[in-house]
């Protein structure tokens, strides 16, 4: 069967005034699912809340339900639930006690084995914790105290503040807001004097913030450009060189190629020294004696031939 939208925003209303109605007596202490006695009892004094735990023991076995001043007898008047599996009897007391450091206060079921047992709507003898009456009233008088300090401290307070207000030396109040009134007062000429250098200069100041603008567009065009020039590219090709030239430079250190025997071929080099020693024997020799190397004869007369030691080598003929 499907149920129309009508019924089904009936139902949602309907859940919504049950959850309602079981949330509103939860927090007033009241739990619809469980079973449970009310009873009553009376205190001097207001020091409770309703959904104040009722505990024997240390155990919760109930709530407050209502705390109201009765007009006809001058006091508080405490309605609060007990499970109705506790039984106990009608002599006993109910305790008025703070729970923690940080808690509230609470009821506690100190129990008797005198007398009848106690019925739901009957009426419980009460008293107060006496730590709880010492500590209410240590600390109204620590309260008291404390307050007397601060309005004494705030009156040294004020008595120093007068006292400051009222010195004319350079340290006191009104010397300090004097100053501070210069002080003010030559910011306020700083200002005057800059709003006219900035307007004696606006032509200047126009120039240079024109110029400012062409060079921020230069350098966008520049780096559009860079960006052009595919520069990833060119730093590929400049790396590959490098590595070229380093591997050219390793061989080089090997001694592989001519350069590389060159540089790390020690008979190579006592070769070419001994080479350039002798050819400049030959030149030194050349330049003692020319007509040993160089001979002109005009009407044909035969060249002189020398030796090793320079000896002029007679013809045997």
């Amino acid at each position: 069967m499907k149920l129309s939208l009508e019924v089904k925003t009936a139902l949602l209303v309907i859940f919504g005034i049950i959850f309602f109605i079981f949330g509103y007596n939860y927090l007033k202490g009241k739990n619809l699912f469980e079973t449970s006695d009310k009873y009553y009892t009376t205190f001097d004094f207001n020091g409770l809340t309703p959904s104040a735990p009722v505990t024997i023991k240390g155990n919760p076995i109930g709530r407050i339900v209502a705390v109201a001043y009765d007009f006809d007898s001058g006091k508080t008047k405490v309605s609060f639930t007990v499970d109705d599996k506790l039984s106990f009897s009608k002599n006993s007391t109910v305790r008025l006690y703070k729970e923690g450091l940080m808690g509230g206060n609470a009821l506690a079921i100190i129990t008797s084995n005198d007398g009848e047992q106690a019925k739901p709507g009957d009426f419980i003898a009460s008293e107060v914790e006496k730590d709880l009456i010492e500590s209410l009233s240590s600390n109204f008088s620590g309260l008291s105290t404390g307050l007397d300090t601060t309005l004494q401290s705030a009156d040294s307070l004020l008595i120093s503040l007068n006292t400051i207000v009222k010195d004319d030396s350079e340290k006191g109040l009104k010397n300090v807001i004097a100053e501070l009134n210069q002080t003010l007062k030559g910011y306020k000429n700083l200002s005057y004097n800059i709003n006219g250098l900035v307007k004696k200069n606006d032509a200047s100041l126009t120039t240079i913030l024109t110029n400012f603008k062409a060079t921020s567009e230069s350098l966008a065009l520049l780096s559009k450009d860079l960006e052009k020039a595919n520069l990833t590219q060119t730093v590929a090709k400049l790396d590959t060189a490098l590595e070229n030239v380093n591997a050219i430079m390793v061989g080089i250190e090997n001694g592989e190629g001519s350069m590389g025997k060159l540089l790390k071929d020690d008979k190579l080099y006592n070769n070419l020294e001994g080479a350039s020693k002798q050819l400049e024997q030959l030149l030194q020799d050349l330049k003692l004696n020319p007509k040993r190397y160089m001979h002109f004869s005009v009407f044909g007369k035969k060249a002189k031939v020398y030796d090793a030691e320079g000896n002029e080598i007679k013809d045997k003929k």
